[in-house]
């Protein structure tokens, strides 16, 4: 088997016991199904290479997201800017200085990094950085609260995305959960009428993948700021998405700003770094510098820090808003702030670089784009997009042609609207024009 012409080049590029260990495994299945008929040699030579191929791949691959979801969660949320990929480039490919300082010569701290660019981006006194948001909750509450109540409010007992619950969070960072109020409906004298001396936390979590509408009542932060502060306890915002800009100048809902909890009066305010931040993923904890010290010297830091290439990337994010460039070159500020006449001409000038295939209409059509990422939940923005359908509305046609976007290289990845392939290029970077005609022309030209 090894000495099968398909699987030299198996055996060129990978290390040899790899490719034996993949060959042995193949033959032992066949003679596990020798019953129902024996499979020729090429057969299996020909499967090994598949499965080779399948195995031994680096990923996650590269797609082009033409869904029109800004934070695409299963696309990998936000692309990071040019400056911002290329500081991780030259934090991941040489030596750094992350550990060390060079005036002193000695032994740095890696938090360093980015301690400036945090207090000059939110006003916070101090800022830590984590993996993830998720891991930012676990920090704070086993720091600051363990063995004792957190109280929040029932509305905000949350669920965030792959089935993660903040009483589940709670939970295991050994802090105890006091919920208060109702699901639609919390008043100050909630939090106040749950106070007691086993309360260490008020939690505030922005509920940033749902909506309650109609008959509710919340408290801000201010507010809330105060009564724990009278109470001689911290407040812990967790906002969720991390915007550093005002969406509502786009014509969208509120979304909580970290600056704007920051003065408020918030003694911690947690954020991911890959949502409306536009960085690397990463939590974000920012806020009193007491706190903070003791964030930083918590055995679970040691767990939970971030790597060098997170850092750079980060930081490289930040220096964007402190230059008044974040609308222009970081991509998720881009893509939202980009006026739908802008998108519909980018669509109709692919529309005119296509073929017109029998049978297939092409058009250009006013659609809505969202945010995604769990961040500003039933919000969409106008946007055009590029339309294709069978002239006989065919489900199957639709689903088939999206399938094959999908397995091109680089994959691209549409939606289904009414039997329609919509292409948004709001979320479409705009070097990938290119590659985005080219296959949507393969697919058009090919027969039936």
């Amino acid at each position: 088997m090894l000495r099968h012409p398909d699987l030299q080049p198996l055996l060129r590029s990978y290390a040899r016991p790899a490719v034996v260990d993949l060959v042995r495994q193949a033959l032992d299945a066949a003679r596990r199904e020798a019953a129902s008929g024996v499979r020729s040699l090429d057969a299996l030579a020909h499967d090994i290479v598949r499965d080779a191929q399948d195995r031994w791949r680096v990923g996650p691959a590269p797609v082009i997201n033409a869904t029109g979801v800004v934070l695409h969660t299963n696309l990998g949320r936000a692309p990071l800017s040019k400056a911002a990929a290329e500081a991780a480039l030259a934090a991941a490919t040489g030596y750094s200085a992350l550990e060390f300082d060079l005036e002193a010569g000695g032994r740095g701290s890696r938090y360093a990094h980015l301690t400036a660019l945090l207090r000059d981006t939110t006003g916070a006194e101090d800022g830590i950085v984590v993996n993830n948001n998720a891991a930012a909750l676990v920090l704070v509450l086993a720091a600051l609260c363990r063995r004792r109540e957190v109280i929040v409010s029932r509305g905000q007992s949350v669920e965030i995305g792959g089935g993660f619950r903040i009483p589940a969070i709670m939970r295991e960072s050994g802090a105890r959960l006091v919920e208060v109020g109702t699901t639609n409906r919390t008043r100050a004298n909630d939090y106040a009428d749950a106070m007691s001396s086993r309360t260490s936390a008020i939690l505030r979590v922005h509920a940033s993948n749902f909506r309650i509408i109609g008959f509710t009542e919340s408290v801000d932060v201010a507010t809330l700021a105060a009564l724990a502060h009278e109470h001689d306890l911290p407040l812990i915002d967790d906002v969720g998405s991390g915007s550093l800009l005002d969406v509502a100048a786009y014509g969208l809902a509120a979304e909580p700003m970290v600056q704007q909890s920051v003065a408020a009066g918030a003694d911690l305010v947690l954020f991911s770094g890959d949502k409306l931040l536009g960085g690397p993923q990463a939590g974000v904890i920012v806020g009193r510098g007491a706190l903070i010290a003791r964030l930083r010297k918590h055995p679970l830091m040691r767990v939970l820090r971030p790597d060098k290439v997170t850092i750079a990337a980060l930081g490289a994010t930040l220096l964007h808003y402190l230059r008044g460039e974040a609308e222009r070159d970081i991509p998720v500020w881009r893509m939202i702030s980009t006026p739908a006449a802008s998108l519909e001409r980018r669509a109709a000038a692919w529309m005119a670089a296509l073929p017109s295939p029998k049978g297939i209409t092409i058009s250009v059509e006013p659609a809505e784009s969202t945010i995604g990422g769990g961040s500003l939940p039933g919000e969409t923005l106008p946007t055009h997009a590029l339309a294709l359908r069978r002239s006989h509305r065919s489900a199957s046609w639709a689903a088939a042609t999206a399938a094959a976007l999908r397995r091109g290289t680089p994959g691209i990845v549409p939606r289904i609207v009414d039997d329609r392939v919509l292409l948004d290029p709001r979320t479409v970077l705009p070097d990938q024009d290119g590659t985005l005609l080219a296959r949507l022309r393969e697919i058009l030209d090919a027969p039936g």
